[in-house]
């Protein structure tokens, strides 16, 4: 089945993790056998031919770059101006990999339907599709630089990642949006963008929510019922954004997927994790939502994670093929799984490009 991923750091793989993504996934472990300054070393999931493999054919890609303030010790860089930076090389790579045949950018409704025409007729080597997506607006320097992205390929943006960033409180920290974040919501909203939620901490997002009617989703966010932490969404704002037509994609991180889960010690084997649990956040989201109209697949997987901490049962992205037998076992029939594993993103990118 046609897989529509939410949330992929391919660029960031590349650029930072320096990882050839038309390596096979063999081939990059084997490569990084020994090294310690990563904690997935060795145990990646995502290549293009794993995607292919796995017919995961169109995605949110992302650039990733956190501007962290003196007195905060997350990793990160230290001024805005160097964030932009990492984010256009990331850039670069991706406009890279699309002269290679690897990639094509999707940017309006007409790309889209063009590529998902290609996926379904082409049998030979396809580009995978890829919508830019940033992970934390800090690289924004100033509102000026949105529009910038924007005709550049930008077509959803979150405004915070972990901690305290310029424009709104992410995961792991308490505050609101403020004039900065006000501002910013504003430019999004008339570029039409789509508002990613994912990250947002609760008082960051419910304030988001009170200045903000455009377009909002959430890529890879997980249900705080089944994981009590503020990473998760609590019930109350699944319903918000259910509301607002928001699509939810279900992520694969272990630590998000059980409960105390610890970083480092636990294994998915020791903890039990498995593709189970994802359904067991699919399943959550459409039994609020009534329908399985809400919820869809952004695996994250390799955002700084990889085998061991990913379900026991997933080897490669290629494994999401295990996913819609999963859902037929509990239940769910063909046309809800094809909601669930492509559909519902790829309508509200329909219903969203002008």
């Amino acid at each position: 089945m046609f897989i529509f991923d939410a949330h992929l750091d391919l660029a960031m793989n590349a650029m930072e993790w320096n990882r050839d993504l038309r390596w096979s996934v063999a081939e990059i472990r084997e490569s990084e056998k020994g090294m310690t300054d990563k904690p997935d070393r060795g145990n990646n999931t995502v290549s293009f031919d794993a995607m292919r493999n796995g017919n995961v054919g169109l995605c949110m890609a992302t650039q990733i770059a956190r501007y962290v303030k003196k007195d905060n010790p997350l990793p990160g860089w230290k001024s805005p101006e160097q964030a932009w930076a990492q984010t256009q090389a990331q850039l670069a790579w991706y406009s890279a990999m699309e002269d290679a045949g690897e990639l094509v950018q999707i940017k309006n409704k007409e790309q889209l339907e063009t590529h998902l025409t290609l996926w379904e007729t082409f049998e030979e080597k396809k580009p995978i599709g890829y919508i830019l997506s940033l992970e934390g607006a800090d690289s924004i320097v100033s509102i000026d630089h949105l529009q910038r992205s924007y005709e550049q390929g930008l077509r959803a943006i979150g405004p915070a990642h972990y901690g305290p960033g310029t424009y709104a409180f992410g995961t792991d920290s308490i505050g609101g949006i403020g004039t900065k974040g006000k501002e910013l919501l504003k430019e999004i909203e008339r570029l039409n963008l789509i508002l990613d939620a994912t990250h947002l901490c609760d008082e960051s997002f419910w304030e988001t929510m009170d200045n903000y009617q455009g377009p909002v989703w959430a890529s890879h966010n997980n249900c705080r019922a089944l994981v009590n932490h503020n990473r998760q969404f609590s019930d109350e704002q699944i319903l918000e954004l259910i509301q607002r037509k928001a699509v939810i994609g279900v992520a694969l991180d272990a630590w998000m997927m059980v409960p105390n889960w610890i970083r480092g010690k636990s294994t998915p084997i020791s903890m039990d994790v498995s593709l189970n649990q994802m359904i067991d956040n699919i399943d959550h989201i459409c039994q609020l939502a009534g329908n399985t109209l809400h919820v869809g697949i952004g695996t994250d997987l390799d955002g700084g994670f990889g085998t061991e901490q990913g379900p026991k049962d997933l080897d490669t992205i290629a494994d999401l093929q295990k996913v819609p037998q999963l859902l037929s076992a509990r239940g769910y029939r063909s046309a809800d799984i094809k909601n669930i594993m492509n559909l519902n993103f790829i309508q509200f990118l329909r219903n969203t490009w002008r």
